[in-house]
């Protein structure tokens, strides 16, 4: 028995011993996505108060120390402190996929899309590491919060399929309207897209020193990141009001209005750091404002599909037994 228990893998052998409810891996997900957007907020933070290279090298704080020395000030022990961050994070994540292997069925979609987080976790690290060591590329400092963003769009899926089952998904909309939805979902992207050339060609470089920036007019790209605004904007009132016209129902909808709100919610911040010369503090909510954008579309397209859960499998019958024969009885 001993050598049997000693060829599972750790994994394995946790869940031979531990059973979590379907609410606890569900709240594991969750936690994942809140831990995510602080992760990309508190990367914001460095960035705005001049801490990118507050540790000059890495994986090490300094070249003789794995922590910020006193004489590096604020700026190393916030960058330091978004570092240990990541190791939080990757402990969040690390829960979600014991969790979800440990489950009775186990859900291999969960276990996948556990990994897939964590991975990308490990890349975004190395290319942090990379930041710093190019100086804060402002082309690497960019794939940084994109990977930071990809992360988030695994972590709001996982949350989701934590809440349905495992069965094929089934659309609740009509196939104009989920084209409707995935135009809308394509321009967001873009436009988030635009926002992080936007940050890359403007003064928030990261570090007091002068930083290379992009090489663009910083002005007309951000004219790009307003016109897309207003695509954003408009597809989204199209898609509410062809949910409205086909009579589709409120649970459809809401996602819809929500995301209607933070989207206006966001262009009125955007307006406010554009018109106030960019302080930091309005940047920084408009950085949070982008992941609730994100978040948002992300409900919008997938209220729209449904997973009903796996029949639970039929135990095969037990083999039928030998009748005995009576004692005595000759052939």
């Amino acid at each position: 028995m001993g050598r049997v228990a000693s060829s599972l893998n750790p994994l394995e052998l946790i869940a031979r011993r531990w059973q979590p409810s379907a609410r606890f891996v569900e709240r594991a997900a969750l936690v994942a996505v809140v831990m995510t957007v602080v992760i990309v907020v508190t990367g914001g933070a460095v960035r705005l108060t001049q801490s990118g290279l507050g540790c000059p090298t890495w994986p090490t704080c300094t070249e003789d120390s794995l922590t910020p020395t006193h004489e590096m000030g604020i700026n190393g022990a916030i960058e330091f402190g978004n570092r240990m961050l990541t190791y939080v994070l990757c402990a969040v994540v690390g829960v979600l996929i014991i969790a979800a292997r440990a489950r009775t069925p186990v859900r291999r979609s969960l276990t996948r899309l556990g990994w897939a987080q964590f991975w990308i976790v490990m890349g975004n690290a190395v290319v942090g590491g990379i930041t710093v060591l190019t100086g804060l590329n402002p082309y690497i400092v960019s794939s940084h919060f994109l990977l930071a963003t990809a992360l988030l769009v695994v972590t709001v899926v996982t949350w989701q399929r934590a809440r349905e089952g495992d069965a094929a998904p089934r659309d609740l909309v009509a196939r104009p309207i989920r084209q409707l939805t995935w135009l809308l979902v394509g321009a967001t992207g873009a436009l988030i897209l635009i926002g992080t050339v936007v940050s890359g060609a403007g003064p928030h470089a990261g570090d007091a020193r002068k930083v290379h920036r992009i090489p663009l007019d910083w002005q007309e790209i951000t004219q790009l990141h307003v016109d897309f605004v207003y695509i954003v904007l408009g597809l989204s009132a199209a898609l509410w009001f062809t949910l409205r016209a086909v009579k589709a129902p409120a649970a459809l909808r809401r996602p819809v209005v929500e995301f209607l709100v933070v989207l206006l919610l966001q262009g009125v911040i955007g307006y406010v750091q554009y018109f106030t010369h960019l302080p930091e503090i309005v940047v920084g909510v408009h950085m949070l404002g982008s992941c609730l954008v994100l978040i948002a579309v992300q409900r919008v397209l997938l209220s729209q599909r449904e997973r009903a859960e796996l029949p639970a499998p039929v135990p095969a019958p037990a083999p039928a037994q030998p009748v005995a024969e009576p004692a005595g009885s000759s052939r």
